[in-house]
Formats: structure tokens, C-alpha cells, sequence
């Protein structure tokens, strides 16, 4: 008989466990890349058959340096708003510290103003920008439901964050 069989079987229920729930880590990840998946393999697929398509020409200098300049913070918000996801949502908090005082998403919005169009450039692309508003307006389509969800799990805290976000509509 294992512990946990001999727990219940003299009438002691084991402490419950909180399983990772992939779910609620992801959000509408799932969903808003199912929607640009489409976009970047056609994206892909065109830039490397004609290139020419998508070229930034070259890219030049000052484009070279503002992509870098503008990659810092996006990389920063992605690597941040990951690790408190990955922190505080197995423990069913809602995150409302770093990136998430700016705006309620900062994850999706980030990757899709910061990280994809600057590496595109970097890239000679200018298939990240594509890529980037395709995503953004996926995580607008699906956030409602993610809010609803995010409202009815922690109700007045929940109000309450929206209410001190500084930008609620990006």
C-alpha cells in the first residue's frame, strides 16, 4: 500500500496539490497563435522566395540601431511578464506588478509592438511587423473573454486593477 493509500485508509485526506494548469498559464496564447500561425508560414514562405517582397533594404544603420534600442525593453517586458506568469498564476495570484501596471496584456503586447517587428528589421523583414499586428489583434479579439474570466475569478481586486492600469486599452 503506498502513503497515500494509507492516508486514506485511516480516514486522513493528503493535502491538495495544485497541478500547473496549462491553461491558465497560457491564457488565449494558444488561440491568438493559432490565428498568426497561418500568417507567418505564408510570411515565411513568401519572404524566402521572394525576398525582395519584404526587404527593409539592407537594413540600414539607423534602423540597425533603433531595432537594438527598441528590442531592450521588449525583450525586458516578454523575459518579465513570462517569469511573473510563471510565478504567480500556479499560485492563483493575479499579477498587477511590472509590466502589468502599463497594460493588462503586456505579454502579447509587447512581443507583438517590441520584440517581432524590431527582429524583423534586424532580419532585412519587414514580415515582423505582419506578424506583430496579426498577433496584437488576436490577443484584442480574445482578451474579452480572458478578462471575463480574469473578472469572475478575483472579482473586486480584479476591478480594481483595471482601474489603476495606466494604458487599459493596448
Amino acid at each position: 500500500m503506498n502513503h497515500s493509500a494509507r492516508i486514506r485508509a485511516r480516514g486522513v485526506r493528503p493535502a491538495p496539490t495544485k497541478a500547473l494548469d496549462l491553461k491558465a498559464l497560457v491564457g488565449s496564447g494558444e488561440r491568438i497563435g493559432l490565428l498568426a500561425l497561418p500568417f507567418l508560414l505564408v510570411g515565411v514562405a513568401l519572404n524566402v522566395l521572394r525576398p525582395s517582397l519584404f526587404s527593409v533594404g539592407g537594413p540600414p544603420a539607423v534602423l540597425t540601431a533603433l531595432s537594438v534600442v527598441m528590442l531592450i525593453p521588449g525583450v525586458t517586458v516578454w523575459i518579465w511578464s513570462v517569469v511573473l506568469i510563471l510565478t504567480k498564476v500556479p499560485r492563483q495570484e493575479l499579477i498587477a506588478t511590472g509590466p502589468y501596471l502599463l497594460v493588462k496584456h503586456p505579454l502579447y503586447t509587447g512581443v507583438a509592438f517590441l520584440v517581432l517587428p524590431w527582429t524583423g528589421f534586424l532580419l532585412n523583414t519587414w514580415l515582423g511587423v505582419l506578424i506583430g499586428i496579426v498577433l496584437y489583434v488576436g490577443s484584442r479579439m480574445y482578451a474579452p473573454e480572458e478578462e471575463r474570466q480574469l473578472s469572475e475569478t478575483f472579482g473586486v481586486t480584479w476591478t480594481d486593477y483595471c482601474n489603476n492600469v495606466k494604458i487599459p486599452w493596448l
